[in-house]
């Protein structure tokens, strides 16, 4: 059966449940239950129930119980979501597309992006407070119309705390496994109009693997007031320093990952990492307008030595940009149930990227050292340049019936300089000076019904793209022409359900289609030579299911589950090899994490919750010759409170199992592992005065 035939079928499927559950839902729960209100899609507060969107808001007290060593342990609670550990707090992303450095996620800060078009991190979440957050929105799926380049599989928005009504101050410690040691400090007072919170996040490890210790200094500070007596204006400044020693992705033999799982290949790879962000936001908002202007400056720099290229192009990376940019948004309403939303994103960010050749030392399996003559393969700099202006409608067409449309143009531009001789030979070729420009339009559509006061569903049409990185079009390589790439293209149809019955149980159901186009890949010619380009296509479709639910005063069950299937549909990455047809590597269909929450009657104060994380077989190669079988962890965590105090604990692989954050397999290498983090403990303590 054709995937076009199967989602077809799954589409229906879901409708038909979401009639029988109406039906059933008529007269039945909390017809009070508390709307949940989201504030990505729309750029401010609206009901998660008039969204054409999976939103999944994981709130600030479950960040604050979790305290989360690394952004995989709070967000992996969202379904469908899965991201892995790739050292220290860095990261891959899986959302709807297997698990990849490319850019096909938006990474944002209270609705800003972390970083600009074309200077992408897959790491990015390390550049946010996420221990200190308010708040953490998921959208899965493209991002609508209100967002534009990179949200091809979805968007992670990180949402700062505002400042307290009145003084508070928190004082966290904790140490555990490896010499891991951490503080989170905060702050925060009102008067009168204003208020002023800060954050700060200071975090030590050792790391368990060789030569892998991590140091981080964060800082949020956020003002929070109220001038001319109706203008609401928040202000808020970031910053992030990264120090990192770091096995990455650095996979070892199948022999070392079940004997010595400590051993790293690379333990010469480092990054070191910078990033400032300050943003002022004002809003003017009367009975049934809203204007909102949001200047804001960025600034990241990124210095590394890339491990996973030692072995076939060694080298030191520099790249970093400074960001001017401008948010502008206006809000109409036109009546009770239809408003509209009109704005422009304006951004100017000027970079640079240098690539230094080293010639790497080694000794058997493991790189030891390094020396350099000072050879520049790559030493350019590049300005993106974009202006972005987007509409959107929200309109109430009947009492049930909910309807979203909406478009975005993104005009960009990357100016680029050449600081060395153009080169178009061998292979590190250089273009010469350029400017390189696209265009694209994005549009959107989505119906929301409403079955019952406590059940509804939504169906959704979103075009997306994701315009090529600077890299990509100026690290030429061995290719002859990359600066005519055009960008990658997606097509997602989704259709899903939501119901809360009390305020105490949610569920949430999807289903998703997409496919994307114009993918780039590397091809090579019969001759060996390679040529980047845009040639491939991809298919992605799953079921995601959320469900949280009271089972007792005392006890509650959060599980999120997703089962997903991603094929190559046509691809082509060398003469002689077709791999259209085949699944993607790094990309399990099956990935599920549950927690059972406990908190005793007879013991005031405490608590305690099992973690059950699984993630099923997947590939380790594209040919489909190799499988990971996959792995299943269970963590612990316990609590108790005493007055301002709050002692807790954790324990991580509760039974010590054999797991990998990335397996693959090639002819040359065998199968590889990164190994995964074996039991860990770690214990600390709050005060709150």
């Amino acid at each position: 059966m054709s995937i076009a035939k199967k989602s077809a079928i799954l589409l229906f499927g879901i409708w038909v449940c979401s009639a029988a559950v109406a039906v059933a839902a008529q007269g039945e729960g909390n017809q009070d239950a508390e709307y949940e209100i989201t504030v990505t899609g729309a750029r401010e507060a609206e009901k998660k129930s008039e969204t054409s969107s999976t939103v999944t808001m994981v709130k600030e007290k479950e960040i604050s119980d979790v305290k989360p060593a690394h952004p995989s342990e709070i967000v992996n609670r969202v379904p469908g979501v899965l991201v892995t550990v790739t050292g220290g707090e860095g990261h891959m992303t899986s959302i709807r597309h297997p698990s990849t450095t490319s850019s096909v996620y938006l990474y944002l800060e209270d609705g800003i992006p972390i970083r600009s078009t074309g200077f992408f991190n897959h790491n990015a979440l390390y550049e946010v407070n996420m221990p200190q957050a308010g708040g953490i929105e998921v959208t899965k799926g493209p991002g609508s119309a209100l967002y534009g380049s990179d949200a091809l599989g979805g968007i992670i928005n990180s949402l700062t705390r505002p400042a307290p009504l009145e003084g508070e101050a928190e004082i966290n410690v904790e140490a555990g496994s490896a010499g891991w040691a951490r503080s989170l400090i905060t702050v925060g007072d009102t008067w009168g109009n204003h208020g002023i919170r800060a954050d700060i996040n200071s975090t030590h490890t050792d790391g368990w693997r060789d030569d892998t210790n991590y140091d981080r200094q964060s800082m949020t500070l956020r003002h929070d007031g109220v001038v001319l007596d109706s203008v609401a204006i928040k202000s808020v400044l970031t910053y992030s320093n990264i120090d990192q020693q770091t096995a990455g992705t650095s996979r070892v033999s199948e022999e070392d990952f079940l004997n010595n799982p400590e051993k790293n290949y690379t333990p010469i790879s480092w990054r070191k990492v910078e990033a400032i962000r300050f943003s002022v936001s004002a809003d003017w908002e009367t009975a049934d307008s809203l204007f909102n202007i949001t200047p804001y400056v960025r600034k990241n720099t990124l210095d590394y030595l890339a491990n996973w290229s030692l072995s076939y192009d060694p080298a030191i990376l520099k790249s970093g940009n400074d960001s001017l940019g401008l948010l502008i948004k206006y809000r109409r309403n036109l009546g009770a149930t239809t408003k509209i939303i009109a704005g422009v994103d304006i951004d100017n960010s000027p970079g640079f990227q240098t690539e230094e050749q080293i010639k790497p030392e080694k000794d058997g399996k493991v790189y030891t050292g390094y020396t350099s003559d000072g050879t520049m393969h790559y030493d350019y700099d590049v300005t993106y340049t974009g202006i972005s202006p987007y509409l959107q409608l929200e309109s109430g067409l009947t009492d049930q019936l909910h309807l979203s449309l909406g478009a975005r143009n993104d005009s960009m531009t990357y100016d680029y300089t050449n600081n060395l001789d153009a080169v178009d030979t061998g292979s590190h070729r250089r273009p010469a000076n350029t400017s390189v420009s696209y265009s694209q339009l994005t549009p959107k559509a989505g119906l929301v019904y409403q079955f019952s006061n406590t059940f509804n569903g939504f169906v959704s049409y979103k075009n997306a793209f994701r315009a090529p990185s600077q890299s990509q079009v100026f690290r030429q390589g061995k290719s002859e022409n990359t600066v005519n790439l055009k960008p990658v293209k997606v097509d997602s149809y989704e259709t899903g359900v939501r119901w809360t019955p009390t305020n105490g149980t949610q569920v949430e159901l999807s289903v998703y289609n997409m496919v994307k186009k114009d993918d780039i890949i590397s091809y090579t010619h019969p001759d060996k030579s390679s040529e980047v380009m845009n040639a491939g296509q991809t298919t992605h479709q799953g079921v995601e299911l959320g469900a949280k639910v009271e089972l007792a005063d005392t006890a509650s069950l959060h599980v999120a589950f997703s089962y997903a299937e991603h094929k190559y549909t046509d691809w082509i990455p060398k003469a002689g090899e077709d791999l259209s047809g085949n699944e993607m590597s790094s990309a399990p269909k099956l990935v599920a994490n549950a927690q059972l929450s406990y908190k005793p009657d007879f013991l005031a104060g405490a608590s305690l919750e099992l973690e059950w994380i699984k993630m099923g077989e997947s590939w380790m190669d594209d040919a489909n010759t190799e499988k990971y079988d996959g792995h299943d962890l269970f963590n612990l965590r316990i609590g108790y409170t005493i007055g301002p105090v709050k002692l807790y604990g954790r324990v991580m692989n509760l039974t010590n199992e054999k797991w990998a954050t990335l397996a693959s397999y090639s002819a040359y290498g065998g199968r590889e592992f990164a190994p995964g983090d074996p039991l860990s403990f770690f214990g600390g303590m709050t005060y709150s005065f």
